[in-house]
């Protein structure tokens, strides 16, 4: 996709920056950077798109983005009917491979330098390092730390031993971009996101692209890798993966609260990107 192209403002006298932010909600655009980008999601749940990964995060997700790599997140609909009682906030890192200079190239080094090439595709990190990661975050943004760079560098060595991390997007995601798209692709996600749960017509989605029906086939797949049918079927079951784990709703009532009007339609799909029946999902995630 076509998104846009952000530039990341540093302090004087800094070679990162990091910064806290506490807001109603999570709204930006589809954007990238040349920096790389480390957040840690401390309240709020919402969809995140990654590359052409799409996925629900939810407070204590930590990701890693590689430099380049288009991201996305937009909180759930509960956050834009103000209620004063929910906001969301998040640690953002930002900061250029180059910080390190030959640095890296150190034999020792080689498990940050994998660490790095593998953020090309976004990483969801999990396991009992993010806690040590979390707690270096805090301390940067409490100004406890007397060597910030060293304080970056252990969070990478950090991660770097984390087997548990799960690469995001594909590995053919294209990496260069054309900005004049970037209204267009923002009109896309934004209206689908607030009309997920109703039918979307391919008519219906081309007007708000300002293109032809047929051009915006060809031109959805070109540059996400996939159809809009399935873009559209990714977000529905993440939604619904989302309302089984709350557990508030039967799953007939998932069904069709993420935009399914035939059951056995929802359970083949949910199926097919889940690997379990909706039941089951919800059953192994209550155990």
């Amino acid at each position: 996709m076509k998104p846009q192209l952000l530039k990341v403002h540093k302090a004087l006298q800094q070679s990162f920056s990091i910064r806290r932010d506490v807001v109603l909600y999570f709204y930006n655009r589809w954007h990238y950077h040349p920096e790389l980008e480390l957040v840690h999601i401390e309240q709020g749940s919402g969809t995140q798109f990654v590359g052409d990964n799409i996925q629900n995060f939810q407070s204590g997700d930590l990701i890693l983005i590689g430099p380049n790599l288009p991201h996305y997140w937009r909180c759930d609909e509960k956050y834009f009917q103000g209620d004063t009682n929910l906001y969301a906030q998040a640690t953002v890192l930002h900061f250029s491979e180059s910080i390190f200079g030959t640095f890296l190239d150190l034999p020792e080094n080689k498990a940050i330098r994998e660490l790095l090439l593998r953020t090309r595709k976004g990483m969801k990190l999990t396991g009992p390092e993010n806690e040590i990661v979390k707690g270096i975050l805090q301390d940067l943004l409490d100004e406890k730390e007397s060597n910030p760079v060293i304080a970056l560098l252990k969070i990478l060595q950090t991660l770097s031993q984390n087997p548990e991390a799960s690469e995001l997007s594909s590995s053919d995601y294209p990496q260069e971009f054309d900005a004049h798209d970037t209204d267009r692709i923002n009109q896309i996600y934004q209206y689908s996101l607030a009309n997920f749960q109703q039918k979307i017509s391919i008519e219906e989605i081309a007007e708000v692209a300002n293109i032809s029906p047929h051009s915006f086939c060809r031109y959805f797949k070109s540059r996400s890798r996939k159809t809009y049918s399935q873009f559209l079927l990714e977000l529905r079951i993440g939604h619904a993966c989302k309302l089984l784990r709350e557990g508030k709703l039967s799953v007939a009532q998932v069904c069709y609260d993420s935009g399914f009007n035939n059951f056995a339609n929802f359970n083949k799909y949910f199926k097919n990107l889940t690997g379990n029946s909706p039941l089951r999902y919800q059953k192994e995630y209550r155990s």
